[in-house]
């Protein structure tokens, strides 16, 4: 596919990319965290890094609490919150082990944090409090996604852990993974009707909220993100997810270097992305859906890394319906 309608960011962070959000609203401002310890705003229109925070250890996450207000958590253990308008950091609180998933909960006003020490924490950002504590089973959190009252957590032991919201006394159910290894990330179709999950060796699982058999019955998981080098079957992680708001396609990016294109609901890949120099690190489209964010760098995934290593880069890319639309 031609890169005509693409852009490289200028200023990308100097090790590897964690996370990339758009604003809410927005297809102009772009939110990026890195394992060099950074928090970055972009401004994609003007192709500028227009604002930079720090914290003491790799972050592993970002994201937009409102269009002026941002939340990053890592490797410290420690929440920061950042107000873009006065240029000011403040720490809301922290985790006993790195805070590996940071979401908006605009159903209740929160930041939700997901961690290594295997608990949820919800944040009130305004009074700078934690004010629920939610044990995931004894897993380590590895990836979360929150929309509206829904909560899903994906944990070390391939567990997954569904929530509401609106009673956070237990969580709805608990279900194994459909992947037999390593979940790398999980999120909720815009829809909410489901979730899609990705692991380490190259597959994807759909699945659906409703316990109904029938319902039950549309679950699948598929291979991908896997290349043939001498008949010898390569296979990578698949590192992110994003779904489109607007037709519950979603995109996954994988260590291959690939972005493809998914209608999950009539299980056919819609396109592929030419080929990356190096991983696909994190995606994320605008919530508009005109607009899909590509991290892409190195994760130590070879024996023998590439020389020279590439470094990180951010591309915006501006999709059209025929990559993103059901067909």
């Amino acid at each position: 596919m031609d890169k005509k309608n693409e852009i490289q960011l200028n200023n990308a962070p100097s090790d590897v990319i964690s996370s990339c959000k758009f604003a809410p609203n927005s297809n102009q401002f772009l939110l990026v965290s890195s394992w060099d310890c950074t928090v970055r705003l972009y401004d994609t229109v003007s192709n500028a890094s227009r604002q930079k925070f720090s914290h003491e250890a790799p972050v592993l996450d970002c994201t937009f609490q409102d269009a002026v207000h941002v939340a990053s958590g890592g490797l410290d253990n420690t929440l920061k919150f950042y107000d873009l308008n006065t240029h000011t950091d403040t720490i809301i609180g922290t985790h006993n082990d790195a805070i590996k998933c940071v979401e908006m909960a605009s159903k209740v006003n929160g930041i939700l944090t997901g961690s290594w020490d295997k608990t949820v924490k919800l944040w009130d950002t305004r009074e700078k409090e934690c004010v629920g504590t939610y044990e995931q089973n004894n897993g380590k959190v590895y990836s979360m996604d929150c929309i509206d009252e829904k909560l899903v957590v994906a944990t070390s032991d391939r567990k997954v852990l569904i929530w509401d919201l609106r009673n956070m006394e237990q969580f709805i159910t608990r279900r194994e993974s459909s992947l037999k290894y390593q979940t790398r990330c999980i999120r909720i179709f815009p829809n909410k009707d489901g979730f899609v999950m990705s692991s380490i060796e190259g597959r994807v699982a759909v699945e659906y909220f409703d316990l109904d058999a029938e319902v039950q019955k549309r679950k699948f998981a598929f291979k991908c993100h896997r290349s043939k080098e001498n008949n010898i079957e390569i296979i990578h992680p698949v590192n992110a997810i994003s779904f489109h708001s607007v037709y519950n396609t979603f995109a996954t990016g994988g260590s291959d270097g690939f972005v493809n294109i998914w209608d999950g609901f009539n299980k056919k890949r819609l396109c592929q992305f030419h080929h990356y120099d190096t991983s696909i690190s994190a995606l994320n489209f605008s919530s508009d859906g005109t607009t899909l964010a590509i991290a892409c760098s190195y994760l130590d995934e070879l024996e023998k890394p590439p020389e020279p290593v590439p470094e990180p880069v951010i591309y915006v890319r501006y999709v059209n319906e025929q990559e993103i639309k059901p067909k």
